[in-house]
């Protein structure tokens, strides 16, 4: 039903901008370097080959492999250890307020001549929090009872979502006032689109890896079946 509805919301919307928006003609449009597709592809070739942005290019695709795993799994590793979905569904409620202040508040951090500063000062906290989510995941079948889990676990989980919530949106809003400011103002749709594009698949492959890496890293025991192994999927169920 929430879905359908902000779907239904998201097509009346659109469709009031696509009949009612009308654009300006008057107004002369800026001077770009680019006339078309071939032009666009052409030029982004161009900043990719320039030193600065292929350093950074690779600086970025790799700066978030190590929350990889601790991004991908740990929701899925608490249901694994009997976390109810729709209970970390709800946990998620809290966390969108605090999505909506967060890059108003760290903005004033970004705005200065070096951005990148906030993302290198959060880095080392988000690191450690995958420590601490890793914890949570040792720690729930330690406190599960018959009831489900205690609520003072559901609060240590919420107030760790909330920090990660700060550490993530520090580095986020930090990438996005750096491409800002370095984007070439003539090519500036073209110059932010490649650098978050790049941003955006650095954080996508590392998430990708770590859920393929997941079985192969996961050392299993059978009980009641000596000398048989349940490292892979089929052996499990055997």
């Amino acid at each position: 039903d929430f879905l359908f509805f902000w779907g239904a919301v998201f097509l009346v919307t659109t469709t009031l901008v696509a009949f009612l928006k009308k654009e300006n003609k008057e107004l002369i449009p800026a001077k770009e370097e680019t006339k078309g597709i071939t032009d666009t592809y052409r030029l982004l070739f161009s900043i990719i080959k320039m030193p600065a942005v292929l350093t950074f290019c690779v600086l970025i695709l790799t700066s978030k492999v190590g929350f990889s795993a601790a991004d991908a799994v740990t929701g899925l590793k608490l249901v694994e250890e009997g976390v109810p979905k729709e209970h970390l569904a709800l946990l998620a409620v809290p966390m969108v307020p605090l999505q909506i202040i967060l890059p108003l508040v760290i903005s004033k951090y970004t705005a200065g001549p070096q951005p990148l500063n906030t993302f290198y000062k959060a880095m080392p906290f988000r690191l450690l929090l995958g420590l601490e989510f890793a914890f949570l995941v040792w720690w729930a079948p330690k406190v599960k009872h018959e009831g489900g889990f205690p609520v003072y676990y559901y609060a240590v989980v919420v107030l760790s979502y909330a920090l990660h919530q700060i550490t993530l949106y520090s580095m986020y809003v930090a990438i996005m006032a750096f491409n800002a400011k370095v984007s070439d103002p003539l090519i500036g749709g073209t110059y932010m689109t490649l650098l978050n594009t790049v941003s955006n698949l650095g954080g996508n492959w590392p998430s990708t890896v770590a859920l393929w890496l997941v079985d192969p890293l996961t050392v299993k025991e059978c009980a009641g079946a000596q000398d048989h192994s349940c490292g892979t999927a089929a052996a499990a169920e055997v």
